[in-house]
């Protein structure tokens, strides 16, 4: 952030919708908030009800947020409402999405996508294709020999499903998400193939132990509330996930390198 960027947040803390301007500064992937404006409303505009990707992707908050006191302390607070925004929709995407293939009573993934946000989306299929993978290694131990190949075969049809709704017209949003999370998913088919091929049925074997996966705990005591803690891990090294917005802002092709990246940013 510039000098001047900084006077200009300083000078103006009493007028959230000048600081407005500069979360671009301030945050990665938030580009501005959703004030809410009108009779009944103090002006400036304090109350904000959710926040703007830098593609223009609105995500509401779970509570309305207020910016209240000095400048530098509802901006922290605001780090923290983005944060328990994305936590709280991740445990709702993923209580939902473990009903993919129950039929009727939950949307299959190609349509559930569409009620969260890009990154949520990615995130809580990250973390169903590590708690699937790990069921197949369970399955194999106990004795069904042909658990990774039948699962090959959801993999596959899942990407069969998401190609069909990119080869209609859509929105350039949902469009975005839709390829990165194919992106996603045409390298997990590929550990998944690879596993086949290679007839890997152990899960301490390093080509599993190597790769980028998602996992959301068991709920913990965190001060006064409980919540579960997601994690991402790769070998031997574990990290909390930070839940910091990032957008839908597509994703690069998958290479040892760039998982590793990708660890970095979230």
């Amino acid at each position: 952030m510039s000098n001047q960027a900084l006077l200009d947040i300083l000078s103006n803390g009493n007028n959230p919708e000048k600081v407005d301007e500069y979360l671009g500064d301030c945050f990665d992937g938030m580009r501005r908030l959703s004030f809410i404006k009108g009779a009944g409303y103090v002006y400036p505009a304090k109350q904000a009800d959710g926040m703007f990707s830098n593609e223009e992707e609105y995500v509401p908050f779970n509570e309305t947020f207020h910016c209240a006191g000095a400048v530098e302390n509802y901006l922290c607070d605001l780090e923290r409402a983005m944060q328990v925004t994305l936590r709280e929709i991740l445990e709702a995407s993923k209580q939902t999405a473990d009903g993919w293939d129950l039929g009727d009573v939950y949307k299959p993934r190609h349509i559930w996508l569409e009620d969260y946000n890009a990154q949520i989306s990615l995130l809580a299929t990250q973390i169903i294709w590590t708690e699937e993978t790990i069921r197949q290694f369970d399955d194999m131990d106990g004795g069904s020999e042909n658990a990774m190949k039948d699962y090959l075969v959801v993999t596959k049809k899942r990407i069969d499903e998401l190609i069909k709704r990119v080869r209609h017209p859509l929105s350039k949003d949902l469009r975005v998400k839709i390829i990165t999370i194919i992106t996603i998913d045409v390298h997990e088919r590929d550990v998944i193939k690879m596993f086949v091929d290679k007839k890997i049925a152990d899960q301490g074997h390093f080509k599993w132990q190597c790769q980028l996966k998602f996992y959301l705990e068991d709920k913990i005591k965190v001060g006064s509330e409980e919540k579960r803690i997601c994690t991402s891990k790769i070998c031997d090294w574990t990290t909390k996930y930070n839940y910091e917005y990032v957008g839908n802002c597509g994703r690069l092709v998958i290479t040892p390198l760039t998982d590793r990246c990708y660890i970095t940013l979230t």
